[in-house]
C-alpha cells in the first residue's frame, strides 16, 4: 500500500511540458508505405519458386549431375507445361511474382515527404527518398534478374533462322 501512494505521490509532482497551441510546425507528411523487413520475407517467398526453377534447369542441363529431386522439378514443369489447363501457370509463376516483389520491395524502400517552404509557405517541396535496406535492393535485382533470364530466353528460344 505505502509504494502504491507514493507512486500516486509522485505521479501527481510531475512537471507537465507546456504546449504552444500559437508555434507554427511545419506540417510534413513522411510516408512509408510498407514495413521494410516484412515486404523482404515476402519477397523471399515471391522469389523463391522462379529461383528453384532456375536452379533446376541449371542443375539438369549444366552439371550433368543425377539428383533425382531437381529431375523430379524438371519433369513436373515439363508435364504442366503439356497441359492446357495450367497454361496460365508459367507467366503468373515466372513473370507476375518477380514483378509483384519488385513492386512490394519498392513501395518498402521509398518514402515521400512534403512540406510548405519559403516565406509565408508560398512553395510546396516535395522529397522523395529511396532507403538503403540492402535485403529489399537485393530482393529487387534478384527479381529484375530472374524476369531478365526469362525474357532473354523467351526472345532466344523464339528465333528463327531463315534461309
Amino acid at each position: 500500500m505505502k509504494d502504491k501512494n507514493e507512486f500516486l505521490k509522485e505521479m501527481e509532482n510531475l512537471q507537465v511540458p507546456a504546449a504552444d497551441p500559437s508555434a507554427q510546425h511545419q506540417k510534413i507528411i513522411k510516408m512509408a508505405i510498407l514495413n521494410a523487413s516484412r515486404s523482404a520475407k515476402v519477397g523471399v517467398w515471391l522469389v523463391a519458386l522462379p529461383c528453384f526453377f532456375l536452379l533446376s534447369v541449371f542443375v539438369y542441363y549444366y552439371s550433368h549431375a543425377n539428383s533425382n529431386w531437381f529431375e523430379a522439378m524438371f519433369n513436373t514443369i515439363i508435364s504442366l507445361d503439356s497441359s492446357p489447363v495450367v497454361d496460365f501457370l508459367a507467366p503468373i509463376v515466372l513473370f507476375i511474382l518477380p514483378i509483384i516483389c519488385i513492386i512490394i520491395n519498392l513501395l518498402a524502400i521509398t518514402h515521400v515527404q512534403t512540406q510548405k517552404a519559403g516565406e509565408g509557405y508560398k512553395y510546396r517541396e516535395f522529397s522523395f527518398t529511396i532507403r538503403i535496406r540492402w535485403w529489399n535492393i537485393a530482393l529487387i535485382a534478384l527479381s529484375v534478374a530472374i524476369i531478365a533470364a526469362f525474357i532473354i530466353f523467351a526472345m532466344t528460344e523464339n528465333i528463327s533462322v531463315r534461309s
